[in-house]
């Protein structure tokens, strides 16, 4: 723990709102031998050099930084380092407690120097209760195993290798190159995006199968992969027997697999002969078996995906289904569940299967001279970015026709196929005379429900909880692209997200990347993501361990197994430093070393909380989630947004992290209202850490159950939402939150 602390003032960046001077003797009185250093510094930044005297004269071994928020880091000190947010939570934020701007000619409001006060005391007994984390470094194994042989595993072992990495490509298969086998040309690769490109397939292959550093695996499949990040160990099942290799990340490139024809149905596919799908399709074009001189490429799938939701609506009943808009929770029943769950992959493929069928309808015409006649009918023709030139080409071309329609039935006629089409650009209704019907492909992961990992982990083998992401693996698919809920494999390709040729090699390239920088950083001990550097880990006092099981079950990305006992055992490398862990622990018998349940407890009993509820006003706690709630809250101060200055925030690392004895402790403090503010979670939003703020959400239930035991109101806790651009709503958050603390009355416990 740190036993001298040095603080410093940053004059410039907190303004002339505050008196600095008071502050600083105010913090040297307080603190005494704990603080031997206090200084103001005109301009922070520029007085490093003169802190680093400090640091070595008089032997601190943390240095407290009042000015600036956490996220404006510019600091690098040998210790232990804190910041104390004076400017964008405290000064700019700072409104009078009756909604009046302050008049500062007149000095610093009385409830402004008593809330920077607070915020001083907090840091120095946060640093108080923190230790340098000791790192725990691993092997970090310069070896990355890439699963998936189509373009984005060719492109990821190619990339990897020139990189330096060795690299063990598998594939399932008997030949490279996946789904791009049967694709002898795709959509345009590069300038100037108007025509399609041949993807030159066997050279990609060659340049695999013929590097020195990359050894290719066929016919094989994944056995187990254990371990952690730096130092896995996989083991690959191959036509010669079993294979152990360590490797250091995983870049998974598994691809996708069709939807089941059974979901197109309603438009005919598996029941007229002339309705095929756009991969069968192109299997056929491949083969040369297209002899259709009048082809609909239909794009409009509302048939299928009306139908999907009838059936459910009449398996549940109409009143447990919320309709066109219902989620696979509402619907109720299992199998409807996974329908609906499925037909989702059509509209997520659909930005594909409009480039695809443009690329399709442009080579049927191409091998016939534009004989053959190509309708392309749409309801959202979805083509991403410089494609759009490739789709006005195709617009200009004789053998092409296109219009937007509701397609609302495709039946069988005579021989041929008769598709009906209904509010059409062309102004009319009409009944398309066809010899074959085309429709899209529903782009599936290969990793829902097949487990092409096989992790060796104690919370089974394959990713948890695909269903909220129908089947896409990435753990937070808004901010964090190719990381998945398994530190150190990273996803890429259509395993993803559907996505076009050029993509999945792009994204290829992405993933090939975080997985270096993830061997890198577990080298070093540090965290890789999101948490990017930090050194900390959980630490387990074993001797009160219940072996409940509750940190190994809650944590959202396997970093903790167990013996038979049930005693956790720590995968270092693997945890993402969120905390969820410790928050679960009825013992509090983990902790980091700079983030523990003391250290935020000690914080909340720093601050001074008066017991006059109506003269002095309440106090509120606000636990702010570093992800997303902690940066909108800079925002919304830096914007000039301000709020009630009756609150006071401690950034976690995540709700799911926040334990209940906080509570408890901000509850006997005499705090007359907790905010807990953190991520949105749900079906359009995600938590950073997965299910941090879902996991905050259930454990708020318990402490209902205590607070109304102790008879105080449960609605004195409230968990809200916020998303990182949803700055200008903080205001009302915590405005609102007080006054009704405010109506509430005072903490019964005040004062006792």
């Amino acid at each position: 723990m740190a036993g001298k602390i040095g603080v410093y003032f940053d004059v410039q960046n907190i303004g002339g709102s505050l008196d600095i001077e008071a502050l600083a003797a105010q913090t040297s009185e307080k603190w005494g031998d704990l603080v031997p250093m206090v200084k103001t510094c005109p301009v922070l930044a520029c007085a490093l050099d003169e802190i680093k005297v400090d640091i070595t004269s008089q032997k601190l071994d943390g240095v407290l930084l009042c000015g600036a928020s956490s996220r404006a880091d510019v600091c690098r000190l040998p210790v232990q380092v804190e910041y104390v947010n004076l400017r964008e939570q405290c000064v700019l934020s700072y409104k009078n407690p009756d909604g009046s701007p302050p008049d500062y000619a007149a000095g610093a409001p009385e409830a402004l120097a008593i809330m920077a006060r607070d915020y001083v005391n907090m840091g120095v007994v946060k640093l108080q209760k923190s230790e340098m984390p000791n790192p725990a470094a691993v092997i970090g194994v310069e070896r990355i195993l890439v699963i998936g042989g189509g373009i984005s595993g060719l492109t990821a072992a190619v990339e990897a290798a020139a990189m330096g990495y060795e690299v063990v490509l598998v594939e399932k298969s008997g030949q490279l190159g996946g789904a791009a086998v049967n694709i002898p040309v795709a959509s345009p690769f590069g300038s100037n995006w108007t025509d399609k490109q041949a993807i030159n397939l066997n050279m990609k292959i060659s340049a695999v199968t013929g590097h020195p550093q990359i050894t290719v695996y066929l016919n094989a499949q994944m056995e187990k992969l254990g371990g952690q990040p730096g130092e896995f160990k996989a083991s690959v099942a191959t036509m010669q027997g079993s294979v152990s290799v360590d490797v250091g990340a995983v870049v998974l490139t598994t691809g996708w697999k069709a939807l089941d024809d059974k979901y197109l149905a309603p438009m005919g596919l598996g029941k007229i002969p002339l309705v095929v799908s756009a991969a069968q399709f192109g299997k056929m074009m491949l083969a040369g078996s297209v002899s259709a001189r009048r082809i609909a490429f239909v794009l409009d799938t509302t048939l299928a995906e009306d139908a999907v939701r009838e059936a459910a609506q009449h398996a549940v009943g109409p009143d447990k289904f919320g309709g066109a808009d219902a989620t696979a929770e509402e619907a109720g029943d299992k199998f409807v569940k996974e329908d609906l769950e499925n037909i989702r992959h059509l509209a997520y493929s659909n930005a594909v299967n409009s480039v695809g069928i443009l690329r399709l309808a442009n080579s049927v015409c191409e091998q016939t001279n534009d004989a053959t006649q190509a309708y392309i009918l749409y309801k959202n023709m979805t083509v991403p970015g410089i494609l759009e030139r490739f789709y006005k080409t195709m617009q200009d071309r004789p053998g092409v026709m296109m219009t937007k329609a509701d397609v609302t039935a495709i039946r069988e006629s005579g021989g041929h196929v008769v598709v009906e089409c209904r509010n059409t650009l062309l102004g009319m209704d009409f009944d398309l005379d066809v010899d074959m019907v085309v429709l899209p492909t529903g782009m599936v992961p290969t990793t829902a429900k097949d487990a092409v990992v096989q992790f060796d982990y104690r919370q089974g083998p394959d990713f948890p909880d695909l269903q909220l992401v129908d089947g896409f693996v990435d753990s937070n698919y808004i901010c964090f692209p190719y990381e998945t809920r398994r530190t150190g494999v990273y996803a890429a390709g259509c395993v993803r997200q559907p996505m076009t040729m050029d993509s999945c090699e792009e994204d290829a390239r992405g993933a090939v990347l975080k997985a270096a920088q993830c061997v890198e950083a577990a080298s070093h001990g540090v965290a890789v993501h999101p948490r990017s550097g930090d050194m900390s880990r959980p630490v387990f006092n074993f001797v009160r361990c219940t072996q409940c099981k509750r940190c190994t079950e809650e944590c959202p990305f396997g970093a903790l197994d167990d013996d038979e006992k049930g005693t956790p055992k720590l995968n270092p490398a693997r945890c993402r430093r969120c905390g969820i862990c410790f928050g679960a622990c009825p013992e509090r018998v983990i902790s980091f070393a700079n983030y523990n349940i003391d250290q935020i407890g000690s914080m909340i009993r720093e601050v001074f909380v008066p017991r006059d509820f109506k003269k002095e006003g309440p106090r509120v706690l606000i636990l702010a989630c570093e992800n997303d709630a902690y940066p909108a809250l800079d925002m919304a101060g830096m914007r000039g947004n301000t709020w009630n200055p009756y609150a006071r925030i401690i950034p976690v690392r995540c709700l799911g992290s926040v334990n209940a004895i906080w509570v408890s402790d901000a509850m006997s403090k005499g705090f007359d209202g907790i905010m807990l503010l953190g991520c949105k979670y749900g079906a359009d939003y995600q938590c950073h850490f997965v299910k941090g703020s879902e996991i905050c959400a259930r454990r708020k239930e318990n402490i209902v159950e205590t607070l109304n035991r102790l008879g105080v109101q449960p609605e004195r806790v409230e968990q809200l939402e916020v998303a990182i651009d949803e700055y200008d709503n903080i205001p009302d958050l915590i405005d609102g939150f007080v006054n009704r603390i405010i109506e509430m009355g005072p903490n019964p416990f005040k004062g006792m």
